[in-house]
């Protein structure tokens, strides 16, 4: 399956500093002190007192690295980054410097490179010394085999859980069922290849296997990002079809009906790569 979600970055062309802040709330650019940190090594705080303070003797006394805050920025760039990757915003082929980005979210360079060295250990882009970070062209063949991948990974799975999981389980994934059809009805492509993510990895989870989950979910997301040349945004009628299919599967899984589970299962994992 292919999915597609709408970016929150307008790293595009067009697209302005303020839109993509806004979009996905990214904090003021940090000021002369937390530069000054972020500096030193390991992110300590600056040596010495700060200019008027009187110590008189006494022992420095620690102060937390704000570890929090840093990580949300970072966090909510890696998240607008990846939504710009499955639209098209960050395009196939184009090389993007973490400086320019920052600018365009309100932020310093540093939380923007480090997403984007995520992504380059994710396979979206790839460095390009002293320039930036380009995006990876994505052929057919790369997203048929992921696809092809999902299902191996993933279809014997819920074939199994479907004889061993109780009726109630299922039911309880029914308001996550249920968000997927929200989240393509209200058309934005982003918030439905959330929820789309949400639910297959609530089912996986039955299985009580940690690295399938890690490992069916980076396949399920990279199969999200779409080739070069190809439209970017899957139509409303699409997504309400393909969530439907989750609503769908799970009456089948309720009523414990292993022939109806078994066509839904390939239907889901075959009509969109």
């Amino acid at each position: 399956m292919k999915h597609s979600a709408q970016g929150a970055a307008r790293t595009g062309a067009g697209a302005g500093p303020g839109a993509a802040a806004e979009a996905v709330r990214i904090p003021v650019q940090p000021g002369a002190a937390d530069r000054a940190r972020d500096r030193a090594p390991g992110g300590a705080e600056p040596d010495g007192p700060a200019r008027g303070e009187h110590t008189h003797g006494e022992p420095p006394v620690p102060r937390p690295r704000p570890l929090v805050q840093r990580s949300s920025v970072r966090g909510q760039i890696l998240d607008a980054l990846r939504s710009a990757l499955v639209t098209g915003e960050l395009r196939p082929g184009e090389v993007y410097s973490a400086p320019v980005l920052g600018e365009r979210f309100g932020v310093s360079a540093t939380p923007v490179r480090e997403a984007m060295q995520q992504l380059a250990l994710e396979g979206a882009v790839e460095v390009v010394p002293n320039r930036g970070f380009r995006v990876l062209e994505r052929g057919d063949r790369e997203l048929a085999e992921l696809a092809e991948v999902r299902a191996l990974i993933e279809v014997p799975v819920w074939l199994r859980l479907a004889r061993t999981v109780p009726a109630e389980h299922w039911a309880e994934l029914r308001p996550l069922a249920e968000a997927t059809v929200r989240a393509a009805s209200s058309g934005c492509p982003a918030t439905y290849a959330e929820a789309d993510r949400a639910f297959h990895r609530a089912v996986l989870a039955l299985a009580g296997n940690e690295q399938l989950v890690r490992i069916a979910g980076d396949a399920h997301r990279r199969a999200q990002w779409p080739p070069a040349g190809s439209p970017s945004v899957r139509g409303r009628a699409d997504l309400v079809a393909d969530a439907h299919q989750h609503t769908a599967l799970l009456d089948a899984l309720i009523a414990g009906d292993p022939a109806v589970v078994r066509t839904l299962i390939g239907d889901h994992f075959t009509a969109t790569p």
